[in-house]
């Protein structure tokens, strides 16, 4: 008989494999926001995301039976802003692999999309998809700003011609046993970082941007995309710390933003699901 543990990973190697960037296949983009006229041309902002098919998929293939999900319904909060881009309803999910716990909240239209996202974003803090959120902003020329308006250029194919095209997992890759039952299977795990978005972000980033007040880190520029005014102007990329930056006192809506060359350069806070 064999024992447990030669037949599971160690669990260094569990949270590395969790956490390898996802092949280029599953990765896909909608829009995120209205089409905006910028120098007479249509631009929409485009988000990668991932189905929770393929995090469902991810758990079963590196710890199968050693995960849990648990949702939980939670109550409709009054008083939320309009142009805050608030769901109907929301679900906390509460992920459990191998003892350890992880919750996160997520919303939606309706039932099925709060729950989806509350999952996702749970897996998100062991990892998995977590380069996604190393993508840098993704406008794309669009044929119109009407309901209907399609994008003219494949989002995915505007991003690598605009910061490079993420590699594939496949591409210098180290194979690792990877449990299924009695039978150990193999599971290919990126040795390289992916996409190179990420590797590229110090080169990117702007010199006049601030930093977070709190954590000193990167933060999103809200300036030009934020409906509600009051707003604050930059909120820290980091969804531990709560770091903003609020517009100062007295200034005119009209002069909160300050020009930018492309609309590329524009970044808001919202999960790249």
């Amino acid at each position: 008989m064999i024992a447990r543990h030669e037949t599971h990973l160690e669990k260094v190697d569990i949270w590395s494999a969790l956490a390898a960037p996802l092949p280029a296949g599953v990765i896909s983009w909608r829009q995120d926001g209205r089409t905006i006229n910028r120098d007479g041309r249509y631009l929409a902002r485009f988000v990668a995301y991932i189905e929770a098919n393929t995090v469902r998929e991810r758990l079963d293939r590196v710890v199968p039976g050693e995960w849990d999900l648990t949702l939980e319904l939670l109550p409709a909060v009054a008083g939320l802003d309009d142009d805050a881009n608030q769901g109907a309803c929301s679900f906390k999910a509460r992920l459990q692999i191998l003892g350890v716990i992880r919750e996160d909240v997520g919303t939606g239209k309706d039932y099925k999309q709060a729950a989806t996202d509350a999952f996702k974003r749970a897996a998100v803090r062991f990892g998995i998809a977590h380069e996604l959120y190393a993508y840098e902003q993704n406008w794309v020329q669009m044929d119109g700003d009407g309901k209907f308006a399609r994008p003219i250029e494949d989002p995915a194919l505007a991003y690598a011609r605009r910061y490079g095209r993420p590699k594939a997992v496949s591409a210098g890759a180290t194979t690792l046993p990877a449990p299924r039952g009695d039978v150990a299977a193999d599971l290919t795990v990126s040795a390289e970082p992916a996409p190179p978005a990420e590797r590229s972000l110090d080169t990117m980033r702007t010199t006049d941007e601030p930093s977070c007040p709190k954590c000193g880190g990167r933060v999103w520029d809200n300036r030009l995309t934020k409906r509600n005014p009051k707003a604050p102007d930059f909120k820290c990329r980091d969804r531990s710390c709560d770091g903003v930056i609020w517009p100062p006192k007295g200034e005119k809506i009209e002069a909160k933003a300050e020009p930018v060359e492309t609309a590329a350069a524009v970044e808001t806070d919202e999960i790249p699901f």
